[in-house]
């Protein structure tokens, strides 16, 4: 099923945000002295799956985009 632009907006805007929130997440975990190692290996593999899976949503939704006619908006009767 073809992605409307706002539905592809939606999932882009969700991974940038998932990607965003992880690499900062990542910085502060390895920085701070007080976490122990098993702590920051886990919490980085955690991270680093979030990562890969946004990154994978944004590839299907470019690819969806790109390999199907534009969906139209549906029309909005009584607005």
């Amino acid at each position: 099923m073809p992605l409307t632009r706002k539905q592809a907006l939606l999932l882009r805007t969700f991974s940038g945000w998932t990607i965003y929130v992880c690499v900062t997440r990542l910085w502060n975990i390895w920085r701070d002295e007080a976490r122990d190692l098993p702590f920051k290996v886990v919490h980085s593999v955690l991270a680093l799956v979030s990562v890969g899976l946004a990154v994978a949503a944004l590839v299907v939704v470019q690819r969806n985009r790109r390999s199907r006619p534009a969906v139209p908006e549906p029309d909005r009767v009584g607005t």
